[in-house]
């Protein structure tokens, strides 16, 4: 966990913008908060300072602790903490299914996904050139199973327990480049994930393994 935040990186937290969360402050202070994993530096001039949804979550006094993160910009950008890498402390990771605990939820689980989602949201519109949030940016690219398990947990989709048996989806890689694998035992869940990744902007088809004959869904990020 990075230590607490002083008064002065405080202070330039809570007087960001409220919706772009665009921050203001000497390049000393911008600097510290994004080596906390609080902030992003956007990888196009005029390369401005924004939060993550972990500063997000400080600036709303939802979370005191100040080393978790979700997702950072494209690679290349500055900073650390990108989600499922990197940062200091507890790092924000989207459930792809199979994890020890990972069907446990409750309120502070709900919001920390809707927090992460909604920065993943606006990563992708000061990404893409025209501001387009209706397709995955290049860090999704980058990390294909934990952007596509986050759109799912977003939705509410339940990731599988511990347990080959276990209900629910789970999210792999493949050999085929920017594709994803999604398992789910029923039928009709798996095709409920299909509809959520294709509303956030997947490319998405479903088959079905020759061997086991379970059918599973590949998806990959759709680029227009």
């Amino acid at each position: 966990m990075t230590r607490a935040l002083g008064a002065g990186l405080r202070r330039v937290v809570e007087a960001a913008d409220p919706v772009s969360g665009r921050l203001k402050g000497t390049e000393a202070q911008l600097a510290g908060l994004v080596k906390r994993g609080l902030a992003f530096r956007h990888p196009r001039a005029p390369h401005g300072h924004f939060l993550t949804p972990a500063g997000h979550r400080i600036r709303e006094g939802e979370d005191d602790a100040e080393g978790k993160s979700g997702p950072e910009p494209e690679d290349g950008a500055s900073g650390s903490g990108a989600s499922g890498s990197g940062a200091s402390g507890g790092v924000f990771a989207a459930r792809v299914g199979g994890e020890e605990g990972s069907v446990e939820g409750g309120a502070a689980r709900v919001r920390e996904v809707r927090s992460a989602w909604q920065g993943l949201l606006e990563l992708r519109r000061m990404s893409h050139t025209d501001g387009a949030t209706d397709r995955p940016c290049g860090w999704e690219r980058g990390h294909l199973v934990q952007a596509a398990a986050l759109a799912l947990e977003a939705a509410g989709h339940r990731p599988a327990g511990e347990g080959a048996g276990a209900g629910g989806y789970r999210v792999r890689e493949t050999p085929q480049p920017e594709a994803v694998a999604v398992y789910e035992t029923d039928g009709e869940a798996l095709r409920a994930c299909a509809a959520t990744l294709e509303a956030a902007g997947w490319q998405v088809g479903e088959y079905t393994e020759p061997r086991t004959r379970s059918r599973y869904l590949l998806a990959s990020p759709r680029r227009a």
